[in-house]
């Protein structure tokens, strides 16, 4: 009997202690996250749909409450919380998450678990988790569908604002930029000429409201604008004219820009032919600037034209001018200049170099007569063609219509092949040239690409691939509309895949836009420009058909 009573003691004893011993709980850990059933190693989602369903799951059940406080979902740009529908699963240990409304269309969210979540047992994380979720393209329109006529004419509109309503109101000149302030470009205001002659013919101003502003602008390169040689600055002083320098030793002349400017003068020359007072004197103005223009000094004797000439170190620059590039109209108005020409020698020897700009190779199956591999920016076949007429334009080294559709067409097919998977890139949505990227200003083509597309690549590229150019403008407005469309138009770049959309404008690529949707629709600025006498005579000289 004693013995039964020591043993039921003893059990009561063991009993005791073993209800003293401190249980330990499981760990408390993350264990994964799934987006729409996906899971990716570095915590970074795209293309995800606009009503996600994302389950992150833990070793152990969950606290609810802390669970609603701690897991968030957030838009990264504006840091705008998320409201979230949470679901528990598996004895609390999984949370299911979807968004109470839908997110925006190529958005970036972060989908966060603070350290401080507990489960059930009161352990906390510890850890905090973030994972990157950007959404992919809403493809529902975001603008009235119109006809092709509307919408052509709709952009000229808008971005011919650019220069219109944002021109530097002492001058008349073109802003560099939308940022600008005084800074206007001599190349940009030729690009803003051309411009103010297609919003007269398209009646969004009258013939009058043209004619007073180019009276303005060109009193004010006449009489207030610095100049050398008659070649002026590529950027200058909307208010004072003075010089303002493009870099440290480029404070002086600019053949190219003044090319560019004064393809814009002699197209306006042209079209502005009444015999009226007014009309008289700006024929007037522009003939003094054009004879102005010493393009021979360019050459200092040899060959080859020169960029740049400053008046503190002279030609220090040593850039000569060599193709294939933009500059073919630099080198076809110092052939066509009545005062001060250069020769074809200087066209052979300096532009072509005897034939060294030839290319010749196949990109995408298209043969390319010149120029850079894969052809380079699309700018080339923008910038001295807005009044050059490349139809049935050739010479011994190429058909300038061949050069120009073979460099968009490759353009265009090495966006469509994408090598780089950047998102965006097809059919619909292509073209790469100099513009704003999220990296600066950076001249983009298949052989610089960052992922950027140039708005003004692919529409001012419509006299070459229009059913291409076409499709890339719908899907710019109708599918981008709320991230591109602006003020002044298209804004100049965006990156899909960096979640990038400019919000700036520069003359030089708004320009081109206007013009050679024009020269698509009707061939008016070609008609214009190739109807001056001296551009005949230059197209003599240099020997082109």
């Amino acid at each position: 009997m004693v013995k039964k009573y020591i043993f039921i003691a003893i059990l009561l004893v063991l009993g005791a202690c073993k209800s003293q011993q401190t249980v330990t709980p499981e760990a408390f850990y993350f264990k994964s996250v799934l987006v729409n059933n996906q899971q990716s190693g570095g915590f970074q989602y795209g293309d995800v749909n606009l009503s996600p369903k994302m389950e992150i799951s833990f070793s152990t059940p969950l606290n609810i409450e802390s669970a609603k406080k701690n897991i968030s979902l957030t838009e990264r740009l504006t840091a705008n919380s998320i409201p979230l529908n949470f679901i528990f699963l598996k004895n609390d240990s999984t949370v299911q998450l979807s968004p109470s409304q839908p997110l925006k269309h190529i958005t970036k969210y972060d989908l966060t678990v603070n350290n401080t979540l507990e489960s059930k047992s009161k352990q906390s994380l510890n850890t905090d988790i973030r994972v990157g979720i950007t959404t992919q393209l809403d493809t529902t329109d975001k603008f009235p569908r119109i006809s092709d006529e509307e919408l052509l004419t709709l952009v000229q509109k808008q971005t011919f604002r650019y220069f219109w309503d944002f021109a530097h109101p002492v001058s008349g000149l073109s802003r560099e930029r939308n940022t600008s302030g005084d800074v206007v470009t001599s190349g940009g205001t030729g690009f803003g000429i051309m411009s103010i002659l297609v919003g007269i013919e398209r009646g969004f101003i009258t013939r009058e409201q043209g004619r007073e502003r180019l009276l303005k602008m060109t009193d004010f390169l006449l009489n207030k604008t610095k100049s050398y040689h008659g070649v002026f600055p590529h950027w200058l002083n909307g208010a004072n004219g003075e010089t303002i320098p493009f870099s440290a030793n480029d404070n002086g002349a600019d053949i190219v820009e003044t090319s560019y400017l004064m393809q814009g003068l002699l197209t306006a020359r042209q079209y502005f032919n009444q015999n009226s007072d007014t009309e008289n004197t700006l024929r007037k103005n522009i003939n003094t600037l054009w004879n102005n223009v010493d393009w021979a000094w360019h050459t200092k004797n040899e060959n080859v034209l020169y960029w740049h000439w400053s008046p503190t170190v002279g030609w220090k620059m040593n850039h000569q001018i060599h193709g294939w590039n933009e500059c073919l109209i630099t080198y076809f108005l110092a052939a066509s200049s009545p005062t001060h020409p250069i020769s074809k020698t200087v066209y052979d020897n300096g532009w072509a170099e005897n034939g060294k700009m030839k290319n010749g190779k196949s990109y995408f199956g298209t043969p390319l007569p010149l120029g850079f591999e894969y052809g380079g920016p699309l700018f080339f076949s923008h910038y001295s063609f807005l009044g050059l007429n490349p139809k049935n334009l050739k010479d011994k080294y190429a058909n300038y219509w061949e050069q120009n559709l073979a460099h968009t067409r490759i353009n265009y097919q090495y966006c469509v092949a994408n090598p780089k998977n950047f998102v965006g890139y097809g059919k619909n949505c292509w073209g790469l040239t100099a513009s704003d990227s999220f990296n600066g200003y950076a001249a983009h083509s298949p052989t610089e690409d960052l992922g950027v597309i140039s708005p003004t690549a692919a529409i001012s590229a419509m006299p070459y691939t229009p059913k291409e150019s076409m499709d890339a403008l719908r899907y710019f407005y109708y599918k981008l509309g709320d991230k591109i469309w602006k003020q002044y138009g298209f804004v100049d770049g965006f990156s899909q895949t960096n979640l990038w959309w400019a919000d700036s404008f520069l003359a030089i690529d708004q320009g081109p836009i206007i013009c050679m949707i024009e020269n698509y629709r009707t061939g008016l600025l070609w008609k214009l420009f190739m109807s001056c006498p001296e551009v005949q005579t230059g197209k003599n000289t240099l020997g082109f058909e």
